[in-house]
């Protein structure tokens, strides 16, 4: 039997071992039975029943038997259980935020047609070949860049399989450093926003996407920080394990024009350009192929002037001051007459006639002189002096010139060839990251609204690459219809199931012997660590998340902890779920991608490093929250 089934059944057995010696059957209660009904469901995922249809049927199964406990008749109880999956589905199909999950999914699958990554891949491994392991970094760097605009793990683990294994082999590196570089890079997109784990705990938890999103941007940023520098300084102590590139695999093909240009006028892309442009025709080069390469050329210069120039205005904009003085306090009653002590006072004498508001009479009659005024404050306002430009600015500019002009005398042809790759590659992925983020981040759209942005933009990166046809559309669309509805019916089995739950007094019994403890609010919070931890080697991350999340809010609201915090703690650890055997999908994905030779116990042992890596990222969360709450903190409190 191999070694991963008899991993699976071990743990299986003694989930089934746990529930015969603990539970007590002599006096057993309905909370009890919701502890054996948690566990029922833990054994039959591992057995390889559909999570969704298994919560639902346990759900109204157990369901019944709470009404009926409670009832004592069985037409009241179906009829009431009924009841309870009719408006548990209504309450998640209501839920308009799960309305971004199908819109991401779309867009990552247009994105994934794009055919971007093998772009992508090639040039960022050209761009760090000097660096120790170029290649591993290079793999989690498109990894996390590709699972930010995707967002679909099983997507980038098999595309990256397909496409850096075989590079990585080729070229010498150890079986598993490669295999974990591929999974560790590719399950990224569980954390780092767009991601649907977000919006599915958001959903669960009752927590602001926005703020999730904006609180996973850092700690999604120093877990592939760590996940780079580890490979870095694997490869400067091993360097047999990851040997450095030859001169031909660094070597970069370059267009007829460049050659000429750089044969008749040196290596130095810059001023050779322009040097061409005078006599253009002696080299036979047109004109606008050599101004197309002087803009790329130049294109650094003039993103580098344009920053200064928004920060220049940013920093220098006259502080605006608004004169308070003649406001009142609202709720204030002190200049209130005295007369409403003894309720509404009648309104004046019709023959009196309408009175005119305090202040008309001297607005229409002196009209003028308030234009006047008026005038006058406006050229006050244009006079006001531009605010002191800081010293950090100074310092930043001249850092900013300083490396610009370091760049242009290292810029050779070579050089600019691999900054047009990156051009035509990274950065249109930037742009749709940025656009998408951007635009939740700093709350111009809602979640389901940059995902809509985001499904136009992988729409158009697709037209623009030559990839859209009617095929991919047919399979992006029913991939996204797959997955869409996998999630939906996971939510509302989810739904039934902790209805159920609770219903049988399962939530209230765990709260209890959680609160028996005694546990700090530090020992809590490792606890449920520990057991997200536990369970993501035979759960995946769907299930921790729609079976387990509501068994912990409200002990999270109990001990005080931030849900927000405790969800970014949650994301770093679910990673595991994807890296942890023996259902680490991340590495039966590559498997099924990955040359016969590669097995999938080599594929196992690579990732086990970056299983401690992860587990090194929650310490460095937790001991320093700030990286997760300071922008949130920032932006939206």
């Amino acid at each position: 039997m191999r070694k991963e089934l008899i991993f699976g059944f071990s743990i299986l057995g003694l989930i089934v071992l746990a529930v015969l010696v603990l539970t007590p059957w002599a006096t057993l209660t309905s909370g009890h039975l919701g502890l054996l009904m948690l566990a029922l469901i833990v054994a039959a995922i591992m057995l390889g029943f559909p999570t969704a249809f298994t919560l639902m049927g346990m759900g109204v199964m157990f369901a019944f038997f709470a009404y009926m406990d409670r009832t004592g008749s069985t037409e009241v109880a179906i009829q009431q259980t009924l009841d309870l999956m009719v408006q548990r589905t209504y309450a998640v199909m209501a839920n308009d935020v799960l309305i971004a999950v199908p819109l991401f999914v779309f867009m990552g699958y247009l994105v994934e047609r794009a055919n971007l990554i093998e772009r992508l891949f090639k040039s960022l491994h050209l761009a760090m070949a000097r660096l120790p392991g170029s290649l591993a970094v290079a793999t989690i760097f498109t990894c996390a860049v590709f699972a930010t605009a995707t967002g679909i793990v099983g997507a980038v683990v098999t595309l990256m399989g397909l496409l850096a294994l075989p590079a990585m082999l080729k070229a010498g590196y150890d079986t598993r450093i490669s295999a974990g570089s591929i999974t560790a890079g590719g399950c990224l997109g569980i954390l780092i926003p767009p991601s649907v784990l977000l919006i599915v705990y958001g959903a669960t938890a009752g927590v602001s996407v926005v703020q999730l999103y904006a609180g996973a941007f850092f700690p999604g940023i120093m877990l592939a920080g760590l996940y780079v520098l580890y490979v870095i300084v694997l490869a400067k102590l091993k360097p047999h394990l990851m040997p450095p590139l030859p001169d031909e695999a660094r070597r970069v093909a370059l267009s007829p024009p460049a050659e000429r240009v750089r044969d008749h006028f040196g290596d130095r892309a810059l001023p050779a350009i322009v040097r061409a442009m005078k006599g253009s025709r002696n080299i036979e080069v047109p004109m606008g192929t050599l101004a197309r390469q002087l803009f790329v050329t130049l294109l650094p210069a003039i993103t580098l002037i344009v920053m200064l120039a928004l920060a220049w205005q940013s920093v220098t904009a006259p502080k605006v001051e608004f004169d308070t003085s003649g406001l009142q306090e609202l709720g204030s009653f002190s200049t209130l007459d005295n007369s409403l002590d003894g309720g509404l006072a009648e309104p004046p004498a019709a023959d009196s006639g309408l009175a005119e508001p305090p202040g008309a009479a001297s607005v229409t009659a002196d009209g003028g002189d308030a234009a006047v005024a008026d005038e006058a404050g406006a050229q006050q306002e244009a006079k006001t002096p531009l605010r002191d430009v800081p010293i950090w600015f100074w310092t930043m500019a001249g850092l900013g010139a300083l490396l610009l002009v370091s760049y242009y005398l290292m810029l050779s042809f070579a050089r600019l060839e691999i900054f047009r790759m990156l051009l035509a590659s990274f950065f249109p992925l930037a742009t749709l990251i940025v656009a998408v983020l951007g635009s939740i981040v700093f709350g111009l759209a809602t979640p389901s609204e940059a995902a809509a942005v985001g499904s136009f933009g992988g729409f158009l990166l697709a037209i623009a690459y030559r990839q859209l046809n009617m095929d991919v559309m047919k399979e992006s669309v029913f991939l996204t219809a797959k997955t869409s509805a996998m999630v939906c019916w996971l939510f509302v089995s989810s739904s039934i199931f902790s209805a159920a739950f609770a219903l049988l007094g399962g939530q209230e019994l765990i709260e209890q012997w959680v609160l028996s403890l005694g546990l700090s609010k530090i020992q809590f919070l490792l606890l449920a660590q520990v057991i997200i931890f536990l369970l993501g080697w035979p759960l995946e991350w769907t299930e921790i998340i729609v079976i387990f999340m509501p068994i912990f809010i409200p002990l999270v609201a109990h001990f005080e902890v931030d849900p927000l915090f405790f969800g970014l703690l949650v994301a770093l650890n679910l990673q595991t779920a994807f890296l942890s055997p023996p259902v680490a999908m991340a590495a039966f994905y590559l498997k099924g991608v990955a040359p016969p030779h590669v097995t999938l116990g080599q594929i196992f042992m690579g990732m086990m490093p970056f299983m401690g890596l992860q587990i090194l990222a929650i310490f460095i969360l937790y001991m320093f929250p700030g990286m997760g709450l300071w922008l949130p903190e920032v932006l939206y409190r």
